[in-house]
């Protein structure tokens, strides 16, 4: 007798057996049973022979090959071959279990009255085919199975009962298991099925995988790929003729996509995971028992390097733990598909974003880029709103970094461009998925890939099923609605252009921007978000060391510390947002400003670093002190660009004018406040009522909507509201915090200035700003008048003005600029007399010699020739001397 395992039931008398498995798939032997006979199962038309007919069933055959099939599968078995017929056929009794003395399969089916005994050429002296003949005696007696009454309720399974269509039909099932029992196995994926209890003969493909395959050649010939006869027999040796429940899942071009549940296991993920399988991407998708299994399945293979993966190399293979896996900081967005990242280590280095496309132009549009103006960032459907979401979300923050593939580097093609190495990683912030982010958001595409190509995002799947909710939902890319248009002005470097821009952004105070270049220290290119323009700015107030440039006599060489200062910006500002002061522009159409990051001043941070030195130029700036005071404690420390200071005698500065004729041009003011400086503020009559309707509006407003007292906490530039003693509210500029309770503000439609706490301060409603009404109060010193050096002579000065002119209607002239604000000359409202000259002929303040000619000849004419008695007071202007009684 031999032992084999019952591997399936062509039919109720012969089955096929199987021997142990020895290092591969074991030879098969079909037995028939001996002296027996169950009908015959259907049968479809041979193809190609149109004179063959489908045969159906015949009677109880189907329920014979059950009866046998629930017996036999998967069980042990025992034979013994009786006759070999000519041909090859063998024919002898089978026994379930190890030996002959288990049961005896024909006399199980006779006794059922599944088959009929051969008669015919019986042998007397058989004691097998005499004991046949008594069991089917008894059962047709017990009128069982073949011998019922009125042929019985047998099954007759139409071969022609397949479905008419598929789709719909697995669209009813609404992916609910069904029953079903595998008839065939084609190879380790693909199997034929018979769906229960409806007799659908289907042809079902695994979804989300493919084993290696038979496959036949166009001249007949059969080849065969590496371990698919293992496959095979991998599902064989499970589902063959088993009870299974099977989800069809979809049906794209008539190929059925299912998953086969088996108590014993899912066969999809076992074949994955013994490396007897790939993952497919395109049925990934329907897989509905979570396609992460079967990607964990097949990366398990991969490592252990079994069966098909023998030869398989990562992507990453030759990367250390720490290079494949780290935490950077973002420094920069690139693109929208790629990222400057700043290492522990300090080490900057560019990721791009895993199997991710960024928006890019098609077709015709695509001629556009050899257009000098087209700038991919803003002329790219969706490039700007990708690139702003990965800014937004990731400047200067910590992300974490796995890195998927290296991408090699490649040459020029015909129609591609040569590209470097590329490193392609998924970057996650906070657990989010940044380019599954972008991806749903329909910010970008999915790179698709060969089969077999491994070089992909490990979250590929996620990525797939992002992008179809994107597609479903029409988001960005996907949508059918206009594309935005971003209609930006580049300013820089176009000097028409920035001199008409110059005074509105000087108006606006603080101005937002992002910084999207940094081309030096103290070199940038803004955008301006409020204004959609791009301007070049300069930061005021200070020097900054060169960096290396070309000129027409050749490369002027770097100066020490100006990468490290280019660093130092780029790290502070690069794609932040930040806020603008500008005040006034060169000859280039830069323009030139203070820039604030997070209530720090780029300016003061440089000089702090020992990165950049002070301009003259800061002098008549608010940030004077501060620039001094930081660039002094540096050089004391000889730190960076002091190392190698020495300190060298000061030398004069004269500056020349060219000649030009003096313009009497007198307006209408209004004197609002005289400081203790002799300098004065001053309202335009003009726009008068404007400033009176403006406060009108405003105080109606906050009388019916009162802030809450406590609710701003101010800032330093900030403009806001402020309740002077009158009780009234006014606009006002914080100029300094030194507490809560003592905050200096400056009022600006009026000049002067107080100190409150911040309870009586309140936030500016947009409508009121200096953008609806620039500030009112201006700045003015006398022009051809020495202030006096003396506190206490300055101070009867001071209060001559004040009882003169102060909250009195004048006219003015500008006369020349000043350092910080122009110098004018003034007249009373009715007499039209100079108040200066009225003060120098009352011998209170000395002129004011001007270099300038034309100025020269206006102050000698003012003065008469200048023989006034106005040295009364002795010449103050040299209170060196000790006799004067002034110095202390």
């Amino acid at each position: 007798p031999h032992r084999h395992t019952g591997e399936s039931v062509l039919s109720g008398c012969a089955i096929i057996v199987r021997g142990q498995p020895r290092g591969g798939p074991p030879p098969e032997r079909q037995i028939n049973l001996s002296n027996i006979r169950a009908g015959a199962m259907a049968r479809r038309a041979a193809q190609g022979q149109p004179d063959t007919k489908d045969t159906p069933d015949e009677p109880w055959a189907f329920q014979a090959r059950e009866f046998l099939r629930k017996k036999l599968i998967g069980k042990e078995v025992c034979f013994t071959v009786e006759i070999k017929t000519a041909l090859g056929r063998e024919y002898g009794i089978v026994y379930l279990g190890r030996d002959t003395t288990g049961e005896n399969i024909a006399d199980s089916l006779v006794n059922e009255g599944l088959a009929t005994v051969r008669r015919e050429g019986i042998r007397g002296n058989n004691p097998d085919q005499a004991r046949l003949c008594d069991l089917e005696d008894q059962s047709k007696a017990s009128k069982k199975g073949l011998w019922s009454e009125g042929g019985g309720t047998h099954t007759i399974r139409d071969v022609k009962y397949t479905i008419e269509n598929p789709r719909n039909y697995i669209d009813s099932l609404h992916q609910k298991p069904i029953n079903a029992i595998i008839e065939h196995v084609r190879d380790g994926s693909v199997v034929r099925a018979l769906l229960l209890p409806d007799h659908y003969l289907v042809t079902v493909m695994l979804s989300g995988v493919k084993c290696p395959t038979f496959k036949r050649e166009a001249d007949g010939t059969e080849s065969t790929e590496a371990f698919a006869a293992e496959a095979k027999f991998f599902t064989e040796s499970r589902l063959l003729q088993r009870d299974v429940q099977i989800i069809l899942e979809s049906c794209p071009n008539q190929i059925i996509l299912g998953s086969i549940l088996h108590p014993n296991g899912n066969i999809t993920e076992l074949l994955l995971k013994e490396g007897f399988a790939r993952c497919v991407d395109w049925s990934m998708a329907v897989y509905t028992q979570g396609a992460e299994k079967l990607r964990a399945g097949e990366r398990s293979a991969k490592e252990r390097k079994v069966r098909i993966w023998k030869d398989y190399v990562a992507p990453t293979a030759n990367l250390d733990l720490k290079d494949r896996q780290f935490v950077a900081k973002v420094m920069q967005v690139v693109n929208a598909d790629a990222m400057v990242v700043k290492l522990n280590s300090g080490e900057l280095k560019t990721i791009h974003l895993s199997s991710i496309r960024p928006p890019r132009i098609e077709g015709e549009e695509k001629n556009k880029d050899k257009d000098k103006r087209f700038r991919p960032l803003y002329d790219i459907p969706y490039m700007f709103e990708a690139r702003e979401f990965l800014r937004k979300k990731l400047i200067g923050k910590k992300v974490n970094v796995t890195v998927d593939y290296i991408r090699a580097a490649t040459g020029p093609g015909e129609s591609t461009p040569a590209f470097s190495e590329r490193t392609c990683a998924t970057v996650t912030i906070g657990g989010i998925n940044i380019a599954e982010a972008l991806i749903s958001k329909g910010l970008a595409t999915i790179i698709r890939y060969r089969q077999d190509d491994d070089q992909r995002s490990s979250h590929y799947d996620e990525l797939l099923a992002a992008e179809a909710r994107a597609i479903k939902n029409g988001k960005g890319l996907h949508s059918k609605k206009e594309v935005p248009i971003h209609r930006v002005a580049d300013i820089s470097g176009e000097t028409q252009k920035a001199k008409q821009f110059l005074p509105f952004l000087q108006r606006a105070g603080r101005s937002e921007a992002v910084v999207e270049y940094v081309f030096s220290g103290s070199r940038l290119k803004l955008y301006m978000p409020k204004e959609t323009c791009l301007i070049t700015f300069l930061l005021a107030g200070i020097e900054c060391p060169r960096s290396s440039r070309n000129m027409p006599g050749g490369v002027q060489v770097a100066e020490p510390f100006s990468d490290e200062a280019m660093l130092f910006t780029k790290e502070l500002v690069l794609q932040r947002e930040v806020e603008v002061e500008v005040e006034s522009m060169d000859k280039a159409g830069n323009f030139i400003g203070w820039l604030h990051i997070e209530g720090g001043n780029l300016s003061v941070a440089l000089v702090e670093n020992a990165l950049s030195k002070v301009h003259f130029t800061a002098e008549r700036s608010a940030y004077y002190k501060t620039l001094t005071s930081a660039e002094d404690a540096c050089r004391e420390r000889k730190e960076k660009i002091w190392a190698n200071y020495e300190e060298k005698p000061v030398e004069e500065v004269v500056y020349v004018t060219e000649e030009k004729e003096r313009a009497a041009n007198y307006r209408a003011v209004y004197v609002t406040e005289i400081c203790d400086t002799l300098h004065f503020y001053s309202q335009d009559v003009e726009t008068g009522a404007q400033l009176e309707n403006l406060m009108e509006t405003m105080r109606a407003e906050i009388a019916a909507q009162p802030p809450v007292e406590g609710s701003y906490a101010p800032r330093r530039g900030d403009i806001c509201l402020a309740t002077f003693a009158d009780g009234e509210w006014y606009r006002a500029r914080v100029e300094k915090v030194e507490s809560p309770s003592r905050v200096h503000v400056f009022y600006i439609d009026y000049g002067n200035r107080e100190v409150v706490s911040s309870t009586r301060l309140a936030a500016m409603p947009p409508a009121f700003g200096t953008r609806t009404l620039p500030a009112q109060a201006t700045e003015h010193a006398f022009a051809y008048i020495q202030v006096p050096q003396d506190e206490d002579v300055r101070a009867d000065v001071v209060d001559c003005i004040v009882r003169d002119i102060q909250n009195t209607q004048c006219l003015m002239n500008v006369e020349y600029s000043g350092a910080t604000c122009p110098h004018v000359t003034i007249q009373f409202g009715d007499t039209k007399d100079d108040v200066g000259l009225n003060l120098v002929k009352e011998g209170l303040v000395m002129v004011d010699v001007r270099k300038e000619k034309h100025l020269q000849k206006i102050v000698s004419e003012e003065t008469g020739g200048g023989g006034l008695n106005i040295w009364r007071y002795g010449d103050f202007r040299a209170d060196d001397a000790v006799e004067f009684g002034y110095r202390r």
